[in-house]
């Protein structure tokens, strides 16, 4: 079993993310980590604290001359804007001497669509901050570190992933269906959305201005896209086993994703099954399975089982709820109309979330690949999943012909 826990504020000293279930003898790329980091900070539409941080997880455990022990992988991703939050976010009873930064006033304001109200209402606070510090989607920066050693699990057995961004408000690709995994992984890093489409990138920027010049934020849509995931993983047994309500959950949990699709998606309910259910013909040699899709309408996804096809899972962000033109609200510590609270924010970051996406996805398929496959150490994994393709392939091979 593969899990995490993350720890940490916005604008505290750092995060720290704790991954246990790796298996003993994974080779682990720092510098890979490090890009996907880096790769979450950048897309157009983000905000003054990007400029601010150059994210790097430093290992505090698990790892052992570049190679994983087995045990807790440890990682710690410091706050270089500490520095300036040092007189609000200490931890001590009473601020300690040369703490530096201003001293902020306690968030009274909740924002429309942020966890502030909610999180007020649940823990007791007097102060917002509580809440708004750990809601922040800064903490996804820990999840992206936790993808990047998921992605090298599944790049053991041959695995990889890549996203796209579909659509910026109004700005969409007509049909994300026809991007395939090469297109999407030929996508230059620099590109400033990362959508597969440069003329529609470029009215999804138009969509972005708008939204900044207004004082207001913008939503999206994006896909991640798994290559050569094995068929297999998953199970249509239990509810909980089935792995498209695994995908789904991860990443739903992802800050303001409000809706994911699998493959069609929602398009699914408005058309009938014979142009929905992905026909089964010959393969030939080279198909893993030896039966191939002319489409992939179901994501890679039947029964809550891998299929051999690319899994494709899109996820939908609301715009961010912080907005330089604020909407109304209520000052919580006097009960009077007011406009909600301001804070440094982006004006659109669905580039990011498709990173974090790609993250999300990483871990839930590395979990369920060790929970397939087995095995306390990668050797050991990797030839279980060598032995389960080929005898998957003889079994296939037999009924050939006859």
């Amino acid at each position: 079993m593969l899990r995490f826990l993350t720890a940490g504020e916005s604008h505290g000293k750092g995060l720290v993310a704790i991954v246990d279930g790796v298996p003993a003898g994974l080779a682990i790329d720092l510098d890979a980590i490090t890009t996907e980091l880096r790769r979450r900070q950048t897309g157009y539409g983000r905000g003054r604290r990007m400029v601010i941080e150059s994210d790097r997880a430093e290992p505090l455990s698990g790892v052992r001359h570049g190679v994983t022990s087995g045990g807790p992988i440890a990682l710690l991703i410091p706050n270089k804007d500490w520095e300036n939050w040092q007189r609000t976010m200490y931890v001590e009873p009473q601020m300690p001497a040369g703490a530096s930064g201003v001293d902020r006033p306690p968030v009274t304001r909740p924002r429309p669509g942020h966890a502030d109200l909610a999180g007020f209402v649940k823990y007791g606070h007097d102060d917002m901050r509580n809440v708004l510090e750990r809601a922040s989607a800064r903490e996804t920066a820990a999840r992206v570190a936790v993808g990047a050693i998921a992605r090298q699990l599944l790049a053991a057995v041959g695995a990889d992933i890549v996203s796209h961004v579909v659509a910026i408000g109004q700005a969409a690709i007509a049909d994300p269906s026809t991007i395939s995994f090469e297109q999407a992984r030929r996508i230059p890093a620099d590109a400033p959305l990362h959508c597969a489409d440069p003329a529609v990138e470029q009215q999804m920027i138009a969509e972005i201005d708008r939204a900044r010049d207004a004082g207001d934020t913008m939503g999206g849509s994006f896909e991640v896209i798994a290559h050569a995931v094995p068929a297999g993983l998953g199970s249509y047994v239990q509810w909980d086993r089935k792995l498209d309500g695994r995908l789904a959950q991860a990443m739903m949990s992802i800050p303001a994703i409000k809706a994911v699709g699998i493959g069609m998606g929602p398009a699914v309910a408005y058309v009938p099954g014979s142009r929905v259910h992905d026909e089964i013909v010959p393969g030939g040699a080279a198909a893993p399975i030896g039966v191939r899709r002319p489409t992939n309408n179901a994501g890679g996804l039947e029964g809550g089982v891998t299929n051999g096809e690319d899994v494709r899972v899109t996820g939908y962000m609301k715009p961010i709820s912080t907005l330089m033109s604020p909407l109304r609200s209520v000052d919580l510590a006097t009960m009077t109309a007011s406009p909600a609270a301001v804070e440094r924010s982006d004006v659109c970051a669905v580039p990011a979330a498709a990173v974090v996406g790609e993250a999300m996805i990483a871990f839930v398929l590395a979990d369920a690949l060790i929970e397939k496959f087995g095995g306390d150490s990668i050797e050991e994994l990797v030839g279980n999943w060598n032995t389960y393709r080929d005898r998957t392939a003889a079994r296939l091979g037999e009924r050939k012909g006859g």
